[in-house]
């Protein structure tokens, strides 16, 4: 058998398992939660409460975002959108989608500016992985060619 055979076997037999179900739900759950308040937060125009002061690099950004006004509001509907996303099962594969290039971005950018909440993003960052290849069946045809 190929490895790409067996590698679909496995990836069915997890797919039938009611376990892996349930963390792919909670997996949506957590990043929608996650999404949707920090999104509430820029559509409301307040500033993202990081505790970080202005001399901190990632602070400093996050003042220098909250100045952009109508990016700002744009990003928090993006979040909402996308949280609202991930928690409708018939849409949910388009919201991890969605979701992917964003929470890399905040990833690399904790990472680049040695935040200490690097950990809570790389979570998020393998949960959103965790849910692509949970619709691995429903992506692998684009994914051919």
């Amino acid at each position: 058998m190929s490895i790409s055979g067996r590698l679909n076997r496995v990836y069915y037999e997890a797919k039938g398992n009611k376990w892996f179900h349930y963390f792919a739900v909670f997996c949506r759950v957590m990043l929608a939660l996650g999404f949707f308040i920090s999104g509430l937060v820029k559509v409301r125009g307040e500033r993202f409460a990081s505790g970080l002061s202005v001399n901190h690099p990632l602070g400093h950004y996050f003042e220098a975002l909250y100045y952009t006004e109508y990016y700002y509001t744009f990003i928090g509907i993006s979040q909402l959108l996308i949280a609202i996303l991930l928690l409708i099962p018939r849409t949910a594969l388009l919201g991890a989608l969605m979701y992917f290039p964003i929470i890399v971005n905040i990833c690399i950018l904790t990472y680049a500016v040695r935040f200490e909440g690097t950990r809570a993003t790389t979570f998020m960052l393998l949960a959103n992985l965790y849910l692509l290849c949970w619709d691995y069946d429903r992506i692998k045809y684009c994914l051919k060619y």
